[in-house]
């Protein structure tokens, strides 16, 4: 594969993929989410600098669950060892095949063992979701709340963690989050769901400006409030009554 061709498949920055290309890895990583999951890339690209530390040979080519938490657990260890440190998010969302965390992943990688910066890489709180994806999409197109709990929940994730209150608090907020985006698109497009503005809206908007008002009295029971109209230019009286309540006499003497 040409330089050209894995830089735009891979999405990783220029400087990483020379890197890459440099290291004359076993194979290529031809999808990054993939390849980088069990860690044995990783492992290996360590190898180039640690060859005491991280012997390929020790890890599983496998791309199950289990290989893949062996793999890591064993890369942690090991990186502890030089005062190296990943993000626990993104080992994790590498393992699940996390939209962008490989790529993160990849590129932590490249800055500790080169003590290079990268401009792209993101702040301390990655947000590891199809959230980017969707915005590409024409809102037809756009995932429902059921592919949305599919497509960022993986079936790894309940398998490495089966408790049903984590899953469960995972889901809600899944769900939140695609409530919050769906709002928001009714907001910006309220046509495409018919949506009709609420009476509060409409009252305000015919609603007459007044610009004179007065109070007259007259007597004890009624008062009249006058309010002139600058758009039709007549006058709108408001009748106000007040009623008096009959004082209730008790016809039996006790």
């Amino acid at each position: 594969m040409s330089y050209t061709q894995f830089y735009k498949k891979t999405g990783l920055p220029r400087e990483v993929v020379k890197w890459l290309q440099s290291l004359d890895l076993s194979f290529y990583p031809k999808n990054v989410r993939r390849d980088f999951s069990n860690g044995f890339l990783v492992a290996e690209i360590l190898c180039r600098y640690y060859p005491q530390h991280f012997p390929v040979r020790s890890y599983d080519k496998g791309t199950s669950l289990s290989a893949k938490q062996r793999n890591w657990s064993q890369i942690e260890s090991s990186l502890q060892k030089q005062n190296l440190h990943l993000m626990k998010e993104v080992i994790d969302g590498s393992i699940h095949c996390k939209p962008g965390a490989a790529e993160l992943m990849v590129q932590e990688v490249y800055t500790l063992l080169t003590n290079r910066s990268i401009r792209d890489v993101q702040g301390p709180e990655p947000d590891f979701t199809d959230q980017d994806y969707q915005e590409l999409l024409p809102a037809l197109a756009r995932s429902t709340a059921s592919k949305a709990i599919k497509n960022n929940l993986r079936m790894s994730e309940v398998m490495a963690e089966p408790d049903i209150t984590t899953n469960q608090r995972k889901t809600e907020a899944i769900l939140q989050r695609h409530l919050e985006h769906k709002g928001a698109e009714r907001v910006s497009d309220p046509g495409r769901f018919k949506v009709r503005p609420h009476l509060v809206r409409l009252a305000a908007k015919n609603l007459v400006p007044s610009s004179d008002e007065c109070f007259a009295s007259s007597g004890d029971t009624t008062s009249k409030l006058c309010s002139s109209s600058t758009r039709s230019g007549a006058a709108v009286c408001f009748k106000e009554i007040k009623v008096h309540q009959p004082v209730r006499r008790c016809l039996v003497n006790y």
